[in-house]
């Protein structure tokens, strides 16, 4: 059974050649690029489940290209970064990464991760992308369309609907933290309560990634992101979502 089909991209050919290796004993089918022209190549001919991106290569870096991909796809990107830079992982998360790892990293970890992030980028229940598609064709509960400021999250379907009735991008990540605060609406959450909710243990709450990712939906669920008024800071103690009054 095909665990995901996954595209290594990492200018080190025996980094990318290990990573190969490993990963697909373990069932996932690796293609593997040595830069951005090489990755764009590959999703020219077919779609990935997720990209493990490398952050410092020559030319197109890391995160030029997490940049210019996360524009057009919700495709889950790990990112790997430079052992203990807190630079590298702020600012991977802020353009939109869902997940870092530091290098040098056990291969281990890199796939239990790669695990995590493909269950949340499926809806429940779907287990490969034919299944995806075909949850997708059921029509959703009504109950589960929770409403964020003018944007509409569904529940069921991992979508979120712009007021005009346009889908928005939505990474995995970031569907969890909102299904997070639609579960638990005018409760005060911690950041460490946010990381539970989101299946996202393993982060490290004092990087303060929490925040760059609320920063994130807020850009997409608030009239002001600066003055938001669905997703409100509790200084001190987290974050509550404030439903919309009908």
């Amino acid at each position: 059974m095909d665990a995901g089909r996954l595209i290594v991209v990492d200018d080190e050919p025996d980094l990318r050649s290990m990573i190969a290796e490993y990963l697909g004993k373990h069932g996932f089918t690796i293609r593997t690029a040595a830069d951005g022209s090489e990755l764009d190549a590959h999703l020219s001919r077919e779609a990935a489940d997720l990209l493990i991106l490398d952050v410092n290569m020559p030319g197109e870096d890391g995160f030029a290209i997490a940049r210019r991909i996360r524009a057009q796809s919700a495709l889950p990107i790990l990112m790997l970064t430079a052992a203990d830079d807190i630079v590298d992982r702020v600012v991977g998360l802020e353009i939109g990464a869902d997940d870092y790892l530091t290098k040098p990293f056990d291969l281990r970890e890199l796939r239990a991760r790669i695990r995590a992030l493909l269950r949340r980028a499926l809806p429940a229940g779907a287990a490969t992308p034919a299944a995806q598609a075909a949850a997708a064709a059921i029509p959703p509960d009504p109950k589960s369309k929770i409403q964020f400021g003018n944007v509409v999250l569904d529940l069921d379907a991992h979508r979120l609907i712009a007021a005009d009735g346009t889908e928005m991008m939505l990474t995995a990540t970031e569907f969890d933290l909102l299904e997070a605060f639609a579960r638990h609406p005018n409760r005060v959450l911690s950041r460490e309560q946010l990381l539970d909710l989101a299946h996202d243990p393993d982060s490290d709450v004092f990087d303060r990634s929490i925040d760059i990712r609320i920063a994130r939906i807020r850009r997409k669920v608030e009239q002001d992101p600066a003055n938001p008024q669905t997703i409100k800071t509790v200084r001190g103690s987290g974050y509550m979502f404030v439903p919309t009054k009908p």
